[in-house]
């Protein structure tokens, strides 16, 4: 709420050559208790004051050596941040053609001198009342925005977590493999930086990979923890974990759970399109689903599961090269031998325990 007190705080400042008429205005907004009046002669000082005291109204003269009025208006536009710029103008110019140009140049109100006394403090009363209702709008729209930032934040680090203990719910029921969801989405955003996916992108990757198996939570412990291998209908029920993840995260509005519903359906598919469930190949794969393939498999030939043990890494990527072109995406598989050194180093950190 704007009170007459903070009108009578705000700053002023006055452009004019003359002296006289500084002193004369000056005199009125004094005795009628405005507290921060400034005021040049030199219209090449206007900017820099107006940056410096940052004042609610500029009483600006037209004709003045150096700089023009409407010169001032141009430089004052240039660097005002906001919509709305306070100037009252106050000159000798008689002709309308001239205050309809200053009006248009920017300022809020136009007077003649000689002007009232009365009048004057009435017309600048209203320019500030409106210029500092402006600022306390910005303000309380800057104070929301800030809060509405805030609360999505917030709202995101809980979805984060709520991924992050559902992917490890899933990953105790899968396999012993404890440190797969961290390895496997490290790797992932890894390789996504390398393979040129945006930073932005790469965040979302790397929060939205360890739900990539969260379709597990369907299959039964039979099948998902049998140490042999599985026989064609339980390979059957094995691969419907896809469509299941996908279906769990499905109906999701945010960039998070979309990017989780897409690796989650597409990540067993193969580049020459004999994968599962849809049998897609190529480009036709979401390139988050090929490159969370790629690393998923090689956390999985890496890692001891129940029906075996862990290959080396040299073995590992002997067998990703072998695949190129048909699991995997040759192009990935490239940016995946470059980033070896640092896929090693999140291998390396994440050590599941004994």
């Amino acid at each position: 709420m704007i009170t007459e007190n903070n009108i009578l705080n705000s700053k002023i400042l006055i452009v004019d050559d003359e002296i006289l008429s500084i002193k004369l205005l000056s005199n009125i907004l004094e005795k009628a208790e405005y507290k921060n009046i400034f005021s040049t002669t030199d219209s090449r000082e206007v900017l820099k004051l107006y940056k410096s005291i940052k004042p609610d109204l500029v009483v600006l003269d037209l004709n003045m050596p150096y700089l023009t009025g409407f010169d001032v208006m141009d430089q004052l536009k240039k660097v005002e941040d906001h919509s709305y710029l306070p100037i009252l103008v106050i000159s000798s110019v008689e002709a309308l053609k001239e205050r309809f140009r200053a009006l248009e140049s920017g300022a809020k109100d136009f007077l003649n001198k000689p002007y009232d006394r009365r009048e004057v403090l009435l017309r600048i009363h209203n320019i500030i009342e409106v210029r500092l209702l402006h600022q306390e709008s910005l303000d309380q729209r800057k104070t929301l925005d800030r809060k509405v930032k805030q609360r999505t934040k917030e709202l995101y680090n809980t979805q984060l977590d709520v991924i992050n203990r559902l992917s490890r719910a899933v990953d105790c029921k899968d396999s012993e493999t404890g440190m797969h969801i961290n390895r496997m989405s490290l790797y992932s955003a890894t390789l996504a930086s390398k393979a040129g996916i945006s930073k932005e992108k790469c965040q979302l990757i790397l929060n939205a990979s360890p739900l990539h198996d969260i379709g597990k939570i369907g299959i039964p412990d039979s099948i998902l923890l049998k140490p042999g291998k599985l026989d064609l209908e339980e390979w059957k029920t094995m691969q419907t974990h896809t469509t299941l993840g996908a279906e769990l995260l499905s109906g999701g509005s945010s960039k998070l759970l979309k990017l989780a519903r897409e690796i989650a359906l597409y990540h067993h598919e193969k580049w020459d399109g004999n994968g599962y469930p849809t049998k897609i190949k190529g480009k036709s794969i979401p390139l988050v689903a090929r490159v969370c393939a790629l690393c998923d498999v090689f956390d999985a030939l890496t890692t001891k599961r129940p029906y075996k043990e862990p290959w080396t890494v040299e073995a590992a990527v002997d067998e990703i090269k072998k695949c190129s072109g048909t699991h995997f995406d040759p192009k990935l598989v490239d940016c995946f031998i470059q980033c070896l050194p640092q896929i090693l180093r999140i291998k390396e950190k994440y050590v599941d325990p004994i």
